[in-house]
């Protein structure tokens, strides 16, 4: 079998001169066309912390490319900073720009026929969009992350961007001064990297560690750190291994491989994003997966690390406790993780982890001990009722008591929400109701940090909730239930709430309900009327067209065939 299996497409044979002349101009030579291709989809830009150092990252890995006997060809993708946009219009493209990013690197490495890919990424987007392309693709490939911030210092406490969110619900509720609130701002991102708590970024990255498409440790380590550059070019070593051996995505994103993910995520504490994400590529790839998975491996996965949001330490601690690989053991030595499923280096998990301790280290409290847990159970959990017949995501880590009944403050949009919380106009037992946020009715899902944080920050975390048919950012805690499906936007109960109505969340009996008569609710559904499409043009009007259900992962490409 060829090495430039599918690049030969492009290179061999009298008729491709021309295509060849194309060539020799980026730097091929005669003894260049039987190499393979490896594509080097670069998510550098200026735009986010996140990103800004991954141009150092895909270098190193073009170098490492070529050693190993490759042609590397580099090409931009796009980001959306999360942090930049978030509590404004712009934020509805975050969820959006995952879906350009996908297309984007399908695009080229398919237009280019290229033989396979080495992704480098950022901020959160960056890695579900990379990795729907790869499942789509399914050729030989690998994610490079680029890595975590290191934390801000101040007072004597590690500062996340999340930390700058709160203040100013502190500073709102007259808890703070301005100095302070300035202190914060300036000191909360220090340099380079993605957001440095156990948020979204860090989550999908530890992710795809875990099922095996990016290389044991990579998904801790710093942006600034050497071993960040060093774990880039290995990655491109092992991707052109794996061109060779034909080695692909559908042999290692299996059902096994999914299951693992969400068993990391919940012992680590990760982001609510994780399962639209995982719903979102298990559904490109091909894999059965469903809510109710989650559910299932939440009720026997406890967590095990004390991370922010809700906790005290960051990434990058957690990298020197050990990192994911001493979480998997943990994990694999109680069953509760398949050891059998395949990495990108052609090793199993099992292998992978052979010389990893079963217990963590114990000069370190930032990974607890098997028999002594955060949480007994996982922290993500499925609730369904009236409000949520689809299902919806609840985060309930740092929350005392995961239920409450109370009176609906109702807002049509995030800022009226934020605006209203600020104004001090929130009351303790209220639940705040977001809708039109959903993947059609935003369009795009905005990610409710501002309003969470600004929540947190009021001293109203334990006794308000909030649930909405958009999102949360991984940077968010308490008693927040997103992802509410179906959305308000196609006649959702959501949409149906008025101003006071009683509304029950249960985290523990996984319960969202709407405490309104049946008769009324019928009532009031043949009186709603859709709202008006709030774009008409662009690629907010195309995504809302496309858009599917939260449910299943809010993909743009279902049922086109």
């Amino acid at each position: 079998m060829p090495e430039n299996l599918r690049s030969q497409a492009v290179t061999g044979g009298v008729q491709r001169a021309p295509n060849r002349a194309m060539l020799r101009a980026v730097g091929f030579g005669d003894g260049d066309f039987t190499k393979p291709i490896v594509g080097i989809a670069n998510g550098y830009s200026t735009i986010t912390p996140c990103n800004m150092g991954l141009n150092d990252l895909a270098l190193r890995a073009i170098a490492s490319a070529k050693e190993a006997g490759a042609m590397p060809q580099m090409f931009g993708t796009i980001t959306i900073s999360d942090g930049i946009s978030m509590g404004t219009e712009g934020m509805k493209y975050s969820l959006v720009s995952r879906d350009v990013i996908a297309d984007s690197i399908e695009t080229v490495c398919n237009g280019q026929s290229m033989d396979g890919v080495l992704a480098v990424g950022g901020c959160d987007k960056n890695m579900p969009g990379a990795m729907i392309a790869i499942a789509r693709m399914n050729i030989p490939a690998i994610f490079v992350y680029g890595g975590t911030i290191k934390p801000g210092h101040h007072n004597g406490k590690d500062l996340t961007v999340v930390s700058a969110f709160e203040a100013v619900g502190q500073f709102s509720a007259g808890k703070i001064d301005e100095a302070e609130l300035n202190a914060v701002e300036q000191k909360a991102c220090p340099g380079a990297g993605s957001c440095g708590g156990m948020f979204t970024a860090n989550t999908m990255s530890s992710a795809f560690e875990v099922m095996g498409m990016s290389l044991p440790y990579s998904s801790t380590m710093a942006a600034e750190d050497a071993e960040k550059a060093d774990s880039a070019a290995e990655s491109a070593t092992v991707v052109v291994e794996a061109i060779r051996k034909q080695l692909l995505p559908s042999q290692i994103l299996t059902r096994k491989a999914f299951e693992n993910a969400i068993a990391v995520i919940m012992a680590i504490g990760g982001s609510t994003n994780a399962v639209l994400h995982l719903l979102a590529i298990s559904n490109t790839i091909g894999v059965e997966l469903s809510l109710d998975d989650f559910e299932t491996i939440r009720a026997k996965v406890p967590v095990l690390c004390d991370l922010k949001p809700s906790g005290k330490y960051v990434a990058t601690d957690l990298h020197k406790a050990g990192g994911i690989p001493q979480v998997m053991k943990m994990l694999l030595e109680q069953g509760l993780l398949h050891g059998d499923a395949l990495t990108i280096t052609g090793q199993t998990i099992a292998e992978v982890l052979a010389d990893i301790p079963s217990e963590p280290r114990t000069d370190q409290d930032v990974i607890r001990p098997w028999n002594n847990p955060m949480y007994a159970e996982g922290h993500l959990a499925i609730l369904r009722g009236n409000l949520a017949t689809e299902g919806a995501v609840a985060k309930i880590t740092g929350v005392k008591k995961p239920q409450i009944t109370g009176p609906a403050r109702v807002f049509e949009s995030e800022e009226n929400c934020l605006d209203a919380i600020l104004a001090g106009k929130i009351q303790a037992g209220d639940v705040i109701v977001v809708r039109y946020e959903g993947p059609k009715g935003g369009p795009g899902m905005r990610e409710m940090l501002a309003p969470t944080s600004a929540i947190i920050g009021a001293g109203l975390g334990d006794s308000v909730g909030l649930i909405t048919d958009g999102r949360f950012s991984g940077g968010t805690y308490g008693l927040v239930v997103g992802h509410v499906a179906p959305e308000a936007q196609v006649g959702g109960t959501i949409a149906l709430v008025k101003e006071g109505d009683s509304i029950t969340i249960d985290a523990k009996n996984r319960l969202l309900q709407l405490n309104v008569a049946d008769a009324e609710l019928e009532q009031r559904r043949a009186a709603w009327q859709a709202p008006k499409p709030r774009y008409t043009r662009g690629v907010l009007a195309k995504y809302a067209k496309l858009v599917s259900s939260s449910s299943i992962g809010a993909v743009t490409d279902l049922g086109l065939g």
